[in-house]
């Protein structure tokens, strides 16, 4: 696996789980500068958003950190989620990993932020870490 540079973005994430037919929370597509995703599967509609976008939802699950590995990435490379997420799961940190057509990003708990930082720079990965607002 080449080195990557990934950023720590910064700022706190949250992960909701909305009914299947749930609309999208209105101003969430509105949101700029920062990372948002919506999935809608036949059982459910995923809401991935900065923690201080309320969304009121079947559950949430808030302080996530978000790491993002810089791209474009080419579609024919193969392993990187895997070889990331393989390093995090050797150093005992859970992720929730998504993927947008130029890039890969992992969301790892706050209380995990070190370990996965020193996991990954461990493993040859350039980490970037964003200052705080």
């Amino acid at each position: 696996m080449k080195r990557l540079i990934v950023d720590v973005r910064p700022g706190e994430y949250a992960v909701t789980r909305l009914a299947a037919d749930a609309p999208v929370p209105a101003g969430l597509l509105d949101l700029t500068g920062v990372l948002v995703s919506v999935t809608r599967t036949p059982a459910e509609l995923s809401i991935i958003a900065p923690a201080s976008f309320a969304v009121d939802g079947d559950a949430t699950e808030k302080g996530w950190r978000l790491l993002t590995v810089r791209g474009p990435l080419e579609f024919t490379l193969t392993g990187i989620m895997a070889a990331l997420a393989g390093e995090l799961a050797a150093a005992g940190v859970s992720l929730f990993a998504l993927s947008t057509y130029d890039t890969d990003h992992l969301l790892v708990k706050q209380t995990d932020l070190g370990r996965a930082v020193k996991a990954l720079r461990a493993a040859g990965h350039e980490l970037v870490v964003a200052p705080e607002a």
